[in-house]
């Protein structure tokens, strides 16, 4: 599956095919208590109000990057299902830009809170699959006794199976930038929880993780040119005015 039908994005029916709409509604951001892995930067957990938003079903890969003008793609791109890798934030807003002007849509980067709340599809457990993972519905590395289980690299898009809201690999195969500075704690009001804006928050799990880094609330950040081999990103979209 690519992330996005250029040729037929303008009919209704492809827009559905490549955007899930995301209802509006209120969940819980952070750390679960029963969860041992949760860290300090997943607290406090609150609830919050998300208001509906379009979501890709599956990231950015390497067949889209390759329509972008200014990507400057190697040849094998054209024909890649693999997720886009190695690119940093401003470049993923310079992608976004040229794809909301060529779609006629205000695509963007989803913020953090819309991100889990995504990802997590109305469940409050571990994992949006339930209180444990395994290497069929998620692509990482190693288990959390560090036995090998996954491939080692990338796999195609939409090769896991999707969360309550149809949205493949919210959580392995690669981390997704968000649009938020980081913050260390979720709560951004208060003494030293001032945004930095050189780091973005970036959030899912990669399949270079343990699965510890695929929880629905684990959040970490990398530096705005950061070009890892194993973060990219997935295109959000305001819901058209009716």
């Amino acid at each position: 599956m690519s992330s996005l039908n250029y040729r037929a994005l303008h009919d209704r029916h492809a827009i559905r095919e490549t955007f899930v709409r995301i209802p509006a509604g209120r969940f819980f951001i952070g750390g679960v208590g029963d969860d041992k892995f949760v860290s300090a930067v997943e607290l406090p957990q609150r609830e919050l109000s998300v208001a509906a938003f379009l979501l890709a079903r599956v990231p950015v890969t390497e067949a889209d990057w390759a329509k972008f003008p200014g990507s400057h793609a190697p040849d094998h791109f054209s024909a890649s299902p693999l997720p886009l890798v190695c690119v940093g934030w401003h470049e993923a807003n310079d992608y976004i830009a040229w794809l909301s002007e060529t779609l006629g849509m205000s695509c963007r980067l989803p913020t953090e809170a819309e991100w889990e709340y995504a990802c997590r599809a109305g469940t409050r457990s571990i994992f949006p699959c339930g209180e444990d993972i395994s290497p069929t519905l998620a692509n990482y590395l190693y288990d959390e006794s560090g036995l090998c289980v996954g491939a080692g690299q990338r796999t195609a898009v939409a090769c896991y199976p999707p969360n309550a809201f149809g949205l493949h690999e919210m959580i392995g195969n690669i981390c997704e930038w968000t649009a938020d500075d980081w913050v260390p704690m979720h709560d951004r009001s208060g003494a030293g929880r001032t945004p930095d804006p050189d780091k973005r928050t970036i959030r899912g799990g990669a399949w270079d993780h343990l699965p510890r880094l695929l929880r629905s609330s684990w959040r970490d950040w990398a530096p705005v040119t950061a070009r890892y081999d194993n973060l990219g990103f997935r295109v959000a979209a305001d819901l058209p005015a009716q």
